[in-house]
């Protein structure tokens, strides 16, 4: 993984929102509408969808549209690689 995509991932990860979201998307298998994302987090629809474009870009969750809704999956195997990518720093 090369290090801007790490740089990414990780400002993608350090708002509490956006944690708060991929933590209540696990929680319900892995997926999520965006209905149940302003719900869990108590924010209006167009921060919502800020925090989503961040998270979508960063790789970290893909949408998939059914109709005019929209659902949410995590990208289990790109969080699998970031994380053995960050714990490589520590040494092998």
């Amino acid at each position: 993984m090369e290090l801007k995509q790490l740089e990414k991932i990780a400002k993608a990860l350090g708002d509490m929102n956006r944690l708060k979201i991929l933590e209540d998307m696990a929680g319900r298998g892995g997926c999520i509408q965006c209905s149940q994302i302003t719900d869990k987090i108590n924010l209006a629809q167009p921060s919502v969808s800020h925090h989503i474009k961040t998270l979508t870009e960063a790789g970290l969750i893909q949408p998939s549209k059914d109709g005019r809704c929209y659902s949410y999956t995590i990208n289990k195997a790109l969080l699998k690689e970031y994380i053995k990518e960050i714990a490589s720093f520590g040494g092998k």
